[in-house]
């Protein structure tokens, strides 16, 4: 028998590939950064200090979200290709290496400045915050323990609702009005697009790495027509990126 959880993502189709993205980014919208304070578009006013806790709690709601339309994931086969594999290496490489080059701070963002357009293109900065730094004062544990929500968050939990938000529903809405009976892994030109310029706008301070990367996973997905094949592509990726971070310390911390 059927369970409400069931009836509703039955009933509700959008939700299985909206919702967890979207509590994902408003609890991610009161994050602080190192210039800014978190909230501060709702009045608040919470300290670098705090982002650990705030990204925990994120993470938290984001799994609580997961869980609540965890029947609607079951509707796509459990299949994962070698391809998924080799495209999540290849974009990890990729990703990094055009994140490394910063085309976006060297040359895009001064010309946009120099025009007087610098303030329509959001900076894209991120947190960027490392527990391993002293000044935060953080004990050992505490910082492996946040470094563990982290990397979940990181591997597991993004690359499962940015793909089933971009693929699942994203790149099909504009196909077809009912949506959810466009066949996973079929794309018209308009989707293509779709699919390369949300995540460039999701990610202004790496649009070079945006465009690039999620053109690849576009291909992965007609290719291979499984939604886990990209969230595989993606988490491989992602834990590249992780680990190149902590490897490389310094610097390096910008990218997460």
């Amino acid at each position: 028998m059927n369970n409400w959880r069931t009836r509703m993502v039955d009933r509700q189709r959008w939700m299985v590939f909206v919702l967890p993205l979207l509590v994902y980014m408003v609890a991610g919208s009161l994050e602080p950064t190192p210039d800014e304070p978190g909230g501060k578009a709702i009045g608040l006013s919470i300290a670098y200090a705090w982002y650990p806790w705030m990204y925990a709690a994120k993470i938290a709601l984001t799994v609580a979200a997961i869980a609540l339309v965890w029947p609607g994931y079951r509707q796509f086969p459990r299949r994962v290709t070698l391809l998924a594999l080799l495209v999540g290496l290849l974009g990890g490489v990729l990703w990094i290496g055009l994140c490394e080059l910063d085309l976006e701070h060297r040359f895009l963002f001064p010309m946009l400045k120099h025009i007087g357009l610098d303030s329509l293109v959001p900076s894209g900065q991120r947190p960027a915050f490392n527990p391993f730094d002293p000044k935060h004062a953080i004990a050992p544990a505490g910082a492996w323990c946040f470094m563990a929500i982290r990397f979940f968050g990181l591997v597991v939990l993004v690359p499962l609702v940015e793909e089933f938000f971009l693929r699942g529903f994203a790149m099909r809405f504009v196909m077809e009005r009912d949506w959810w009976n466009v066949p996973f892994g079929t794309a018209s030109r308009a989707a293509i697009v779709v699919g390369t310029t949300l995540p460039m706008l999701s990610h202004p301070g790496e649009l070079a790495a945006a465009a690039v990367w999620f053109s690849l996973i576009t291909w992965l997905m007609l290719r291979t027509r499984t939604i886990w094949d990209c969230v595989t592509a993606h988490a491989i990726t992602n834990l590249m990126l992780g680990i190149y971070v902590v490897s490389h310390g310094g610097s390096a911390w910008r990218l997460l």
